[in-house]
């Protein structure tokens, strides 16, 4: 495949050396530079920058005539359809969001894509060519037809994001707790990895492990002992951590429903204002019904 890239940031780097891999011919141009002065006459045109440039640089290369008719046009924004690119419409084989929800977080060192997935949404050609570009990289096109772009992108937010910012999280709890500094996100990363592979492999509820689906309350207790001893910061996203685990570890059943409702309980006053110390463990709250 023919591909141009117009953006250097972290994804357009990173699907240009995952592409140029597995033998396609990659154009990379950082948008810093402009748009191009020749028309870009390529398989796929994949526009890799902000999400407030789509549109305007979109019509900056349509109103140039800059791109071919035999080239379809697609951009990488997870939160935006196809809309930002219909002035190529017109001048092009067609337009489309393609958008790989894989954490691309460096310049210099771009992710493992194999077994990830591409959302694919637009007109016919740029769909196809999309699709045959993803399972290039060994990723899996997807196709949501009624899909809440805003949604999805804020489900892969929330664990890509989320999970980037427990885990400094859990490296600074780390050092204050006898790890050197700099050993903590190789203790993390693949601990990260591993829960990933849970995810794909096993799915919900069995992915989750730990103390909230033994219903062992004693350890969360002594969890949030420690945390409010040596990283107060912490406690809020721990309770609401162990509040998201509940529903899972209700439906594993390896608990009691006495043992969870009496953790839940102790948690949600945790929780309240005012209550971060002097509560009752989920133990005891446990003995007193």
């Amino acid at each position: 495949m023919r591909i141009y890239i117009l953006g250097a940031g972290k994804v357009g780097k990173g699907l240009a050396r995952a592409a140029v891999a597995k033998g396609a011919r990659v154009t990379l141009r950082a948008a810093r530079k402009g748009l191009p002065r020749r028309v870009i006459d390529a398989d796929l045109l994949i526009l890799a920058v902000r999400d407030r440039d789509l549109a305007p640089m979109a019509v900056a290369l349509a109103a140039r005539s800059l791109v071919s008719k035999r080239t379809a046009c697609v951009h990488v924004a997870g939160a935006l359809d196809a809309t930002p690119l219909a002035p190529l419409r017109a001048v092009s084989a067609g337009v489309a969001q393609m958008h790989p929800m894989i954490s691309f977080a460096s310049l210099t060192h771009g992710p493992v894509l194999a077994r990830g997935n591409v959302h694919v949404r637009g007109d016919a050609v740029a769909v196809r060519r999309a699709r045959a570009f993803a399972k290039l990289l060994g990723m899996a096109p997807r196709t949501f037809d009624d899909l809440d772009t805003v949604g999805y992108h804020a489900a892969a937010g929330l664990v890509a994001n989320g999970a980037a910012a427990l885990a400094a999280v859990g490296t600074e709890l780390l050092a204050r707790s006898g790890v050197p500094a700099k050993l903590g996100p190789a203790l993390l990363g693949p601990l990260l990895r591993s829960v990933a592979d849970n995810v794909e492999r096993v799915g919900f509820p069995d992915a989750l492990t730990g103390p909230v689906r033994r219903g062992d309350s004693g350890a969360v207790d002594r969890h949030l002992e420690t945390l409010r001893a040596r990283l107060p910061a912490a406690v809020p996203l721990y309770l609401a951590s162990a509040a998201a685990q509940l529903p899972l570890a209700r439906a594993l059943g390896e608990a009691t429903p006495a043992e969870l409702d009496a953790l839940a309980d102790w948690l949600a006053a945790q929780s309240s204002a005012g209550a971060i110390l002097g509560q009752t463990s989920p133990k005891v709250a446990r003995r007193r019904r």
